[in-house]
């Protein structure tokens, strides 16, 4: 590793240990909290206006406020943003050029119903538009820009990283009792991902405890996005279990405190935890709709229309296709051993097709009912040497361990974020809420 690598490393982990530091002080002596946000707290768009201001100027997208105006609204089902654009003076060659153009920034075609955009003039009197601006979500906005010639931008709005934690009982669900203090929902996928070979969030009971350190995204105050988990912990009748995070030039992901990858060589399950698995393996089931005793070869979770569904391991798209049984499906080969099948899809994630290699997580599909389904699932279906199997019975062999000359740097960090969890209270101990707000990188 050169000496420069070494360096950007050693002020990396100098910044992370300081934030945490600066947070640790603010947990540990914290015992008169009053949450100072309004408890508002969503991932999606905000209908504030993020203005900056420069010299005494108003700026919005970087047009000056005091030059220009803005005619803002969100985009219908079935509007087309060309139509749009040939209604405010944009002419169809133009719009067929910006086509063009945005493909390689933000293609118009990934703009959808819903979403907010401002079309920028001269006065509120001009027919014509200088600009086209969509938000795809609160971090980021692209300005399809038509003044000198056809130009697309993709700007990345400036936002601050706070670290916060948020911890609790569970009392009837992890959801409702994340609910209950207001905690972003979000908050149980990043914990999941952390934990996700040590707990099974399918089975959580009442009495289980849980604790995270988190980053959240701040735009003027405003928290618009959940960052990176950085710690968690889970408590249940089978044990206490830890998970950090750790990045530098060859290894990110999540460890536990001997230094172990937090996931497995394949997840539990092909969808995160908000979905329910609503049929198990089973040779003798009696089928819903054929109303005959057929072996359920797989494992049903049930999610909404539009979940997305996940590689189990990293492996090789074999078949991405229809049927009239399985409607349609993804089967995938991971190596010599094993292969996995994803039934009754809504549609197929982008880029994905026989041949393709994917990595363990990565989005292959979104839950759906084609083929012979009563409702929206996935049926996932297992193989071992050829042969279908029940997953969840599966002794699954363990992700390569992290090597020994890396394990110092990473008990360093492991003792600092395992301080910090150890001295967040309880829900009941200490009403702690979800904004615990210290400064991050």
């Amino acid at each position: 590793m050169s000496s420069s690598s070494t360096n950007n490393k050693s002020h990396l982990y100098r910044d992370i240990f300081a934030a945490l530091s600066i947070a640790a002080i603010l947990v540990i002596g914290y015992f008169v909290y009053e949450n100072s946000l309004d408890g508002t707290d969503y991932l999606d768009d905000s209908d504030e206006e993020l203005e900056v201001v420069d010299y005494d100027r108003k700026f919005k997208f970087g047009f000056d406020t005091e030059e220009f105006h803005f005619a803002t609204s969100r985009l219908k089902n079935n509007q087309f943003v060309g139509q749009i654009l040939n209604d405010n003076g944009i002419s169809y060659s133009k719009v067929a050029k910006l086509e063009e153009v945005a493909k390689d920034v933000f293609d118009v075609r990934n703009i959808r119903a819903g979403k907010r955009y401002h079309l920028v003039k001269k006065d509120s009197c001009q027919d014509a538009a200088l600009a086209f601006i969509y938000e795809p979500n609160p971090l980021r906005y692209v300005i399809y820009d038509f003044r000198d010639s056809v130009a697309v931008d993709m700007i990345e709005k400036d936002y601050s990283i706070v670290v916060e934690t948020a911890s609790g009982e569970i009392k009837s669900s992890l959801w409702q009792s994340m609910t209950d203090q207001d905690i972003n929902p979000g908050v149980i996928d990043l914990m999941e991902d952390a934990l996700a070979s040590s707990v099974s969030f399918y089975h959580t009971k009442k009495g289980d405890k849980f604790k995270v350190i988190y980053e959240r995204k701040y735009i003027d105050g405003k928290a618009v996005s959940l960052g990176r988990m950085l710690g968690a912990y889970y408590q249940n009748k089978y044990g206490e279990y830890y998970s950090v995070y750790y990045e530098n030039d060859l290894y990110t992901g999540f460890y536990d405190m001997e230094g172990r990858p937090s996931k497995k060589t394949f997840l539990k399950s092909p969808i995160k935890g908000s979905a329910r698995i609503s049929s198990r393996y089973n040779l003798r089931r009696l089928h819903p709709i054929k109303k005959r005793r057929i072996p359920h070869l797989g494992t049903d979770y049930a999610a909404p229309y539009g979940t997305p569904i996940m590689a189990v391991a990293d492996g090789v798209i074999t078949k991405a296709t229809y049927n009239r049984n399985n409607g349609r499906y993804v089967k995938m080969r991971h190596d010599n051993t094993y292969e996995t099948q994803y039934l009754h899809m809504q549609r197929f994630a982008k880029g994905i097709r026989p041949g393709v290699n994917v990595s363990q997580g990565s989005i292959i599909g979104y839950v759906g009912s084609t083929g012979l389904a009563t409702g929206p699932h996935v049926c996932f279906r297992f193989w071992k040497n050829k042969r279908q199997i029940d997953h969840l019975k599966e002794n699954f062999p363990p992700a390569d361990p992290m090597p020994k000359e890396e394990l110092p740097e990473y008990f360093e960090l492991r003792d600092s974020i395992r301080n910090m969890l150890d001295h967040i209270p309880f829900e009941g101990e200490f009403s702690v809420g979800p904004n615990i707000m210290g400064e991050s990188l």
